[in-house]
């Protein structure tokens, strides 16, 4: 058994979002997302085939989603966000990161 931590290894600096996959089994996908400041593009949107449970552990996020309002996360807030429905994330702060574990189910 190898253990590992959330909180390791986390680059200084990003030029891109950094995506890591922990674990992917049977339809089952887990990663982490660190970010720096980063955003999605103003004209792409995340549209996925699987739904989306994200937990924000570190750092504040605003997550936008096509035709609703926008959501402010905090540390330790999560959200589930059903398959197909349209997101981005529109602000990380970029003087610090922000620590996400995504579970696609």
């Amino acid at each position: 058994m190898n253990k590992s931590n959330i909180f390791d290894l986390i680059p200084a600096t990003l030029k891109d979002e950094l995506f890591e996959e922990i674990i992917s089994k049977d339809g089952l996908k887990i990663e982490r997302i660190v970010s720096y400041g980063h955003t999605t593009t103003e004209f792409e949107w995340y549209n996925q085939d699987s739904d989306e449970w994200v937990i924000l552990l570190k750092g504040e996020a605003v997550l936008s989603f096509e035709n609703r309002d926008d959501v402010r996360l905090k540390a330790g807030d999560y959200i589930n966000i059903p398959a197909h429905t349209k997101h981005k994330v529109s602000w990380t702060p970029s003087d610090e990161e922000s620590i996400w574990l995504a579970i696609y189910y």
